[in-house]
Parts: structure tokens; sequence; C-alpha cells
């Protein structure tokens, strides 16, 4: 058995706890942050599914998790389920797939950069909706991802534009949900 600190369990044990639960309802398990030296100290169980996190999902989460470790030997500690946030770097197929029409900077193994809205993804490469020319006309362009060095989701705060949604593959969806 891990080593607990202050009697918390270990990262291992909340994942092998949370999983199968988690998964029924249609969520993964991202991160499971054990922080024992926090007043209380703090169990974060980060999570994310293809349809996004919204707060009743989060709420039932945490109702499930909250009786599964509570069902433990452990001391008083305060739980949070929370999604991977905007700034959490895509590194995953699946993290590309359900980020598909959101708008992402790149940088590329060659050290240059590269922003558009993120189109679906095949196997080897995921393909990217970006501005070209001086009149700024959309193309797709297909980016092996063994070429991304980095990719992060950016914040917009405006409507995303209705051609770069659809040659993304979200015709008539809000990327931005």
């Amino acid at each position: 058995m891990a080593e607990r600190s202050a009697g918390l369990p270990s990262q291992r044990q909340v994942v092998e706890l949370l999983e199968g639960e988690f998964g029924r309802a249609g969520f993964d398990i991202e991160d499971v942050v054990i922080d024992a030296g926090a007043r209380p100290p703090r169990i974060t169980v980060v999570t994310d599914g293809d349809n996004g996190l919204d707060l009743d999902s989060i709420a039932e989460l945490s109702r499930t998790a909250s009786a599964l470790l509570d069902d433990l030997d452990t001391p008083s500690y305060v739980l949070e389920v929370t999604s991977p946030g905007v700034d959490r770097p895509l590194t995953t197929a699946k993290h590309f797939r359900r980020a598909q029409g959101r708008l992402v900077e790149m940088t590329l193994s060659d050290g240059s950069s590269l922003s558009g809205r993120l189109g679906g993804s095949g196997d080897d490469t995921v393909r990217l909706v970006v501005r070209e020319g001086a009149r700024g006309g959309l193309a797709v362009r297909e980016v092996p991802f063994e070429s991304i060095a980095k990719a992060v989701v950016q914040v917009e705060f405006s409507s995303p534009n209705p051609r770069e949604l659809e040659l993304a593959g979200q015709s008539g969806k809000d990327a931005r949900t």
C-alpha cells in the first residue's frame, strides 16, 4: 500500500476509488491533487468529459466522490471536483477532440507558432482553421500531432465567425461553451 500523507488517501487510491463511478457518468479523471499541507487538507479531482462539465455534473460527481471517500478512514478534508480549465495544455488526442471548435495557440516543434480554430482530428493529425493571405481568407491546415510542441485553448470574448465554426465542423454551435 502506498504511503499516505496525514492519513489521506494517495493519488492512486483516489483514482482507483473514483474512476469507475466517474466513467459510468461519462467522465474521465484527468488529475488528482492531494494537498496535505493545507488547513484543512484538500483533495482536488480534475475531471472532464466529451460534452464538457456543467454545474449539475460537478455537483453529482462531488456527491459521488464524497460518499466514496467518506467510506475510507480519513481525517477531515475539503473535496473539490473541477474541470481542467482553459489554460491546460492540450496533450492527448482526447484533449484535441474535446476542444474542437475552440480557438487555440500552437507552438510547433520548429519554434514557429500557429493560431486558429480547432477542427476535427485524425489518428496522426489535427485540422486547424487559419487565416491566410493579405485578405485574411480562411483555410483548413492539417497539422501532424508530432509537430505540435504545445497547444493551449485561448479565451474568446466575442462570438466566433460562423464560417470558421463551419470549417471546424461546429456549424450552428457556439464554440465558447
